[in-house]
């Protein structure tokens, strides 16, 4: 008899085969629209890596679907055996011995209408409940496709695609513009801490107030006095408060390098453009979470050398 371990492993092995092969199917796919762009057509090209973004970006999205269905089922069917037992128990505990009377004849106890188990009823709630997460998810797969979130990250992985880059993810903890700057270092072989960074941009700030105080206002629309710009710094340095465009012209100036930010609409931005060398490249999402902004970093995209388009 085959353990159920066994049939669990096997099921998913064969999940991550599929997934595989549609990897596989999908680059062939890709290829193919690829070489139907005729060599100097621009706008053609950039309609197919729009497209390729667009398909890897939904195959990925299903896959992770996918194995998210897989480890709740696993979940649910270690329940259900539990709720069996259960159920077994129940009617065991329920069983009653039937004694003959006193003329011989078997008297059954007088019975009460049946009720529905407790086991039984658990396993209705759970099918209600997984019925209902079905439509959920149908419903926010119909909203995903067109949503801004959905169209930000296929434009931003569209215009990275044609500078043969690709997304390296940042968490979202608010220290994601520090981050991902670190992450750029990195690639350049050199070391920082969000720490440190952010204690360089505090001090920067401080002794050029005047560079940043204009450009900070209250939510009713005043100016920040001198205090409440100390109260800014010290916020900034000291507790993991988002980073903007400020934070990105003292950076600039902390580490003599420009930065470029590639967005989904109009031109990339690129500030301390009066410092030499390749600027550290951050992308910049407006709908990545439902908290507010998003930096990622990036990094160079590997593929085939006969993955170029013709």
């Amino acid at each position: 008899m085959a353990d159920f371990g066994d049939e669990e492993c096997d099921a998913e092995d064969l999940l991550l085969q599929r997934h595989k092969k549609e990897k596989k199917d999908l680059q062939a796919e890709i290829q193919k629209l690829k070489h139907s762009v005729t060599k100097g057509d621009k706008k053609k090209k950039k309609e197919v890596t729009e497209k390729i973004a667009l398909l890897e970006s939904d195959l990925n999205a299903k896959h992770k679907k996918e194995l998210a269905e897989f480890e709740e089922n696993k979940s649910n069917e270690t329940n259900a055996v539990n709720a069996d037992v259960e159920a077994v128990q129940e009617s065991v505990e329920k069983m009653t011995v039937e004694e003959p009377d006193e003329a011989g004849d078997v008297v059954k106890p007088a019975g009460k209408p049946k009720k529905q188990s407790k086991a039984q009823k658990r396993r209705d709630k759970k099918a209600a409940q997984d019925l209902e997460r079905e439509e959920r998810i149908r419903e926010q797969e119909i909203e995903n496709l067109t949503s801004s979130r959905h169209m930000e990250a296929v434009k931003i992985a569209s215009v990275l695609t044609q500078r043969g880059l690709q997304i390296h993810e940042i968490p979202s903890d608010g220290n994601c513009l520090y981050a991902a700057v670190i992450h750029q270092l990195e690639e350049r072989k050199i070391s920082n801490t969000v720490d440190s960074l952010r204690k360089q941009v505090a001090e920067y700030m401080r002794e050029h107030a005047d560079d940043f105080l204009p450009f900070l206002s209250k939510d009713n629309g005043d100016c920040y006095t001198q205090d409440d710009f100390e109260e800014y710094c010290k916020l900034l340095e000291t507790t993991p408060a988002w980073g903007g465009q400020l934070e990105i012209q003292a950076l600039c100036n902390v580490l003599h390098t420009p930065v470029e930010v590639v967005q989904a609409e109009g031109p990339s931005l690129v500030t301390g453009e009066q410092y030499d060398g390749s600027p550290l490249v951050l992308t910049y999402y407006r709908h990545a979470y439902g908290l507010g902004e998003h930096y990622h970093s990036v990094e160079q995209k590997v593929e085939n050398p006969e993955d170029d388009f013709t």
